[in-house]
């Protein structure tokens, strides 16, 4: 390869690019969020920092650009799910190898993916796209209230909304996103992160949620801490690879979601959502410190076309788990005290923090928030009791800015 361009929106190392493509036998350059422009390794041929990395007018001429300075591009890669469809419009338009639109839409889309577990005959809580509020009315007199509201196309629980009645319809913003709707299920929400190779599951591990991204969306922490259960795992795994299958037949990182029902009699597993991508908050570094795995570096190779790492003996790996604590202040907000929490017993093995003074911007997602924090133990019980004595321990605190003063 002569010209291999990278879309990066992360500050922190989420995915160590120098470590996955060596930047001296290739012109690597790199389209970044000015968020993300930190984290560009040395080595890299060219840097494009683009005001909104999520335009498409923008990034097709910083591709086009690249390609007339540096040659054709081989790859445009790019890790981040928000990034997915606009670099397979270009991968199509430029003729690269690469996801196309209709595949990534699998993924993002809400309403196909959902169509595709379906029509599979897996299960799924009854859903149909909605864009007003007669139409959520006439779902619910089909199967009742309480109902989830959501984005098609979101991410982190972003523009949703659980409705119990008629009084809630005017929490929905029509028309800022296309909708769907979804009946509300109770139980349990797993997560389940890995690589699919097309057939089956190379690389996986399922985590139960303390709280979720919907609790974190309304101010709460949320974290993970990995199933230890080897039956249960068994349940979740099985059930992911069905999901897998229906939606592609293509190698794809994974960050999937399910319900899981416990009684007496078993447990079984309904289908909430996944992404083409690896899982956000601390899972790559999780994966990478404790199970020796780098999840990023394995969604890289295969959209460079390199053969995947092998896989992980569970058999010898400690049990992983995160915490992530919101922001302390409404958004653009400057620091004014943070605590730091490794060292404690029980507490983390790493923790990821801004300094007194740092202001968090107003950003979307899992990176920039007011702490992140890594655990590992011999069972859940520890982990969890480590996340728990880590949220009562942590002070954090910020007062809002003006956003031009960032």
């Amino acid at each position: 390869m002569s010209h291999v361009i990278v879309m990066n929106r992360w500050k922190d190392t989420y995915a160590d690019y120098a470590a996955y493509i060596d930047h001296t036998r290739c012109a690597v350059t790199y389209i970044t969020s000015p968020l993300g422009r930190g984290a560009v390794p040395e080595g890299a041929a060219e840097i494009v920092t683009l005001d909104d990395i999520q335009d498409l007018a923008q990034l097709r001429a910083a591709v086009l650009g690249l390609a007339e300075r540096h040659g054709a591009p081989d790859r445009l890669i790019t890790l981040k799910e928000e990034d997915l469809e606009n670099a397979a419009v270009v991968r199509a338009e430029l003729g690269l190898p690469g996801m196309r639109l209709e595949e990534v839409l699998a993924f993002r889309d809400k309403v196909v993916m959902g169509e595709r577990i379906a029509a599979a005959g897996l299960p799924i809580p009854a859903f149909t796209a909605v864009s007003t509020a007669e139409d959520i009315t006439a779902f619910a007199a089909e199967h009742g209230w309480d109902l989830v509201v959501k984005p098609r196309d979101g991410s982190g629980s972003a523009g949703v909304v659980v409705i119990s009645g008629p009084e809630d319809l005017e929490r929905i913003e029509f028309g800022r996103w296309k909708l769907m709707a979804q009946v509300r299920n109770p139980h349990l929400i797993c997560h389940v992160d890995g690589i699919f190779d097309g057939e089956r599951l190379l690389v996986w591990r399922g985590s139960r949620y303390v709280n979720t991204c919907l609790d974190f969306a309304h101010g709460t922490f949320y974290g993970s801490i990995e199933e230890a259960d080897p039956e249960l795992h068994r349940i979740i795994g099985e059930a992911t690879e069905q999901y897998m299958r229906a939606l592609t037949d293509r190698a794809t990182p994974f960050h999937l979601e399910l319900f899981l029902e416990e009684t007496e009699s078993g447990a079984t597993c309904s289908f909430l959502e996944t992404g083409a991508r690896v899982g956000g908050a601390e899972t790559p570094f999780l994966w990478r410190e404790v199970h020796g795995y780098d999840l990023m570096k394995a969604a890289f190779h295969l959209q460079l076309g390199v053969p995947l790492q092998e896989g992980v003996d569970w058999a010898v790996q400690d049990v992983a788990g995160f915490l992530v604590v919101p922001a302390p202040a409404p958004r653009p907000c400057r620091f004014t005290r943070i605590t730091s929490m490794v060292g404690r017993t029980p507490g983390p093995y790493a923790e990821s923090l801004a300094k007194v003074g740092d202001v968090l911007p107003v950003a979307h997602g899992y990176e920039h928030v007011g702490g992140r924090f890594r655990f590992r133990g011999a069972d859940a019980e520890e982990v969890l009791e480590s996340i728990t004595e880590t949220f009562k321990g942590y002070t954090v605190s910020a007062e809002t800015v003006e956003a031009a003063a960032v």
